[in-house]
């Protein structure tokens, strides 16, 4: 469907400006018997009407094919070309709207330089105003614009690390998994049948989150437990993992970050019977939830809080002004992830 010429506020806009053109328009050039003289007043008003529309059609024109790609660029540029040519156009509708009134016997209209040359510098004056407004209507359009692109290339940018952590964190897990699965089958067939099936549920849940940006608390910690069961089949008492007890149903967060958190714990520490690995998962009063660990490093380690935290710090930067916290201690380790919602309407007192 082609879209109208005018817009619905353009129409409205004009509407509103016709009596007051006329007016004014019509007083410059014929003085108080506009007013007082209804056969001109009738005779006026209707040449004033259909030069208004015409002088309106032809000035919209000129302003969108001349601003037509103002809004991607040059603004300054196309706003100087813009004047030149509306000032051009102005000036000429100005004398020939003029012209047209003295071809109508009844105006009984003769016109002067005198009575001609301050219209033309009326037409200069509106159109200096028009620029200056279209000027900032696309200036602020391109700003829009480009703090669209920004956050679409920040977005872009954090689903691509995650994605690539995600991508880091799998295959590791699968592998060691399939190598405990391997020594389950002879050992204890009825563990090992177990264990693929939370192999499944883990790997469900993995292509599920991959088509959402976010989900509930609630299933994360459900599948984490599963996770944390695969991980304590291999490392037995070494791996000690404490969740909430609760958890309220209208919290989010981005699906497997508490699962990375748990892997690189696991990944960067030692683990053993005698040193158990501690990750305590809690929720905290300001709606976020924290991870902590005993530190334990492994001899040769990439550090926990370097690229791997950047991709879901990145992650969730894209959904809330808050800022994943990490904190490093002498013994402990811990960050802190904000959830979603960010805020909690307070209840109205009864």
């Amino acid at each position: 469907m082609k879209p109208a010429f005018f817009s619905k506020y353009e129409w409205w806009y004009h509407l509103a400006m016709m009596p007051v053109c006329f007016a004014l328009g019509n007083y410059y050039l014929l003085g108080e018997r506009y007013f007082m003289h209804l056969p001109t007043f009738l005779t006026a008003s209707s040449v004033a009407l259909l030069l208004y529309w015409f002088s309106v059609v032809a000035l919209t024109i000129v302003i969108r094919r001349t601003a037509g790609s103002s809004a991607q660029g040059q603004i300054q540029q196309q706003m100087l070309r813009m004047f030149w040519k509306l000032g051009i156009v102005t000036v000429f509708l100005a004398i020939f709207n003029s012209w047209i009134y003295t071809l109508v016997p009844s105006l009984d209209l003769t016109l002067s330089g005198a009575k001609i040359w301050p219209m033309g510098l009326m037409g200069l004056i509106c159109a200096a105003f028009i620029c200056a407004l279209l000027g900032l209507f696309y200036a602020l359009q391109q700003w829009k614009n480009d703090q669209a692109d920004d956050e679409k290339s920040a977005r872009q940018s954090a689903e691509v690390e995650f994605d690539a952590l995600k991508g880091q964190v799998n295959p590791h897990f699968l592998f060691n998994s399939l190598n405990t699965l391997s020594s389950l089958i002879s050992a204890n067939p009825a563990q090992a049948e177990d264990f693929v099936e939370d192999l499944a549920r883990i790997y469900r849940y993995m292509l599920q989150g991959a088509r959402v940006e976010l989900v509930p608390l609630q299933s994360e910690l459900s599948f984490l437990e599963v996770y944390i069961r695969l991980l304590k089949v291999r490392y037995h008492d070494a791996l000690v993992v404490l969740l909430p007890d609760r958890c309220p149903p209208d919290l989010t967060i981005p699906p497997l970050m508490l699962q990375i958190l748990v892997d690189h714990a696991v990944q960067y520490n030692v683990l053993s019977a005698s040193r158990p690995l501690t990750i305590a998962i809690s929720l905290t009063d300001d709606r976020s939830i924290l991870i902590t660990n005993n530190i334990q490093m492994r001899h040769r380690t990439i550090g926990t809080s370097g690229a791997g935290l950047t991709g879901l710090s990145t992650k969730l930067l894209t959904f809330t002004a808050r800022k994943l916290e990490i904190r490093e201690g002498d013994d402990t380790f811990s960050v802190t992830i904000p959830l979603l919602p960010d805020v909690v309407t307070a209840p109205v007192p009864g």
